[in-house]
């Protein structure tokens, strides 16, 4: 006897009304580079879509570890060290598995790694910046990092970045990639930033804002914070490069 079809339900339509609006004079670097003729669908490669894939036998030791990795342990990253986790689900809720997560931050002082930044904060000798991780069987991931500053930035007189951490998640190839933020629960600069401001609908924003979590939290050590991925869907995660979700 044939296997019965599995219902998945109806088709969720992609609804790119709530996505962030691509000219917004607010958010100064927009009105430059925002496209001026209706985007073009290009079709992929071969390469694109299948390849190439990653698993847990490629990161180290230390790659989901900010706090440590840029010393590879011998010395730790200064500032209020915090636990993020969260899970990467579809637009159904099924959890999507063996993903890779990739995240950058600035640092306690709000200063990238980077040669072009130029705010004033000091560098810290033991803080990279970055990390990776993948998501296990039930699409759950998690790291250490330092929570990170917040920074001013060149838009208006005095607009600052709100503390924040970059995620870019991985599909099954570098055709399949998503970048978006991750924001902290009771930031007040959220409210004030013109880049959070292109997101027009309140409750699209907060989700993009990462919940205190006490119960995973460790006493005497480290706060968490929760923040769940998804992709596509009614509850999905607003993307810097797609539309929507994968």
């Amino acid at each position: 006897m044939r296997n019965a079809p599995t219902d998945l339900g109806s088709l969720i339509p992609r609804n790119r009304a709530i996505h962030p609006v691509p000219y917004d004079p607010d958010y100064k670097t927009s009105v430059p580079r925002s496209p001026r003729w209706p985007l073009l669908s290009l079709d992929s490669s071969v390469t694109e879509e299948t390849g190439p894939t990653f698993g847990h036998n490629m990161l180290g030791p230390y790659d989901n570890n900010l706090i440590a990795n840029f010393s590879q342990g011998e010395r730790l990253a200064i500032g209020e060290r915090i636990r993020v986790h969260g899970r990467v689900l579809d637009e159904t809720a099924r959890p999507v598995a063996n993903t890779l997560i990739e995240v950058w931050q600035a640092n306690a002082g709000g200063r990238y790694r980077h040669v072009r930044d130029s705010y004033f904060a000091p560098l810290d000798p033991n803080f990279g910046g970055c990390g990776r991780t993948m998501t296990d069987e039930d699409g759950y991931y998690e790291f250490m990092t330092i929570r990170p500053g917040a920074y001013p930035w060149p838009n208006r007189a005095n607009d600052w970045r709100p503390m924040h951490i970059h995620f870019s998640v991985f599909g099954s190839g570098f055709g399949h990639r998503l970048i978006t933020q991750m924001y902290f629960q009771g930031d007040p600069l959220i409210d004030l930033c013109p880049i959070a401001a292109t997101v027009k609908t309140r409750s699209q924003l907060d989700r993009l804002v990462a919940p205190l979590d006490m119960a995973r939290s460790k006493p005497m050590d480290y706060l968490a914070y929760k923040f769940d991925i998804v992709l596509r869907g009614r509850r999905q995660t607003m993307f810097e490069n797609k539309m929507e979700g994968m």
